[in-house]
């Protein structure tokens, strides 16, 4: 396969995998007659693990150094689970700290909700006579109807009346 549809069918550019193959995170492909470039469809796989790697954090160099212990063979096996095992540790660690952040945001959020609903509950106790507002819908305006699409005509004024 060209590199074009490597790009495609990776979702990386052309010039992250050919910057991939120079530092030596993907293995020099193969050159056709026309010294393009000739990559297998296995790359495909290989190149899904690193793309994990690198949006769970891991490091370029510790990527390389991954890709270096895969390249010298089966040997290199338990050094590679160490390295795995140690990332995942820090990947952990940092699903933990977001989970702390979600619960912040979540206790905030329901703040906001519960502030606003004793507000509401304050207003109808000092006013009962008076209807209280409805509260619109998600994603809807205060009237409760959605936006015009502007398709219709504008009604027409006082002025445009008279004249």
């Amino acid at each position: 396969m060209k590199i074009g549809e490597l790009a495609r069918r990776s979702g990386l550019s052309a010039h992250t995998i050919r910057y991939y193959e120079r530092i030596g995170l993907l293995p020099y492909a193969d050159r056709d007659g026309s010294r393009q470039r000739d990559y297998d469809a296995s790359i495909l796989t290989w190149i899904e693990f690193l793309s994990r790697l690198k949006t769970t954090g891991m490091p370029i160099r510790e990527m390389l150094r991954y890709a270096a212990l895969r390249a010298a063979g089966p040997a290199t096996g338990s050094e590679r689970q160490h390295l795995l095992e140690a990332h995942r540790e820090t990947v952990r660690a940092r699903i933990a700290e977001w989970q702390a952040c979600l619960a912040v945001l979540d206790a905030k959020i329901a703040g906001y909700a519960d502030a606003e609903t004793r507000i509401d509950d304050h207003a109808a106790s000092l006013h009962p006579e008076r209807p209280q507002p409805e509260r619109p819908l998600p994603g809807r305006p205060a009237s409760g109807r959605l936006p015009s699409s502007g398709t219709r005509k504008p009604a027409r004024t006082r002025s445009a009346r008279a004249g």
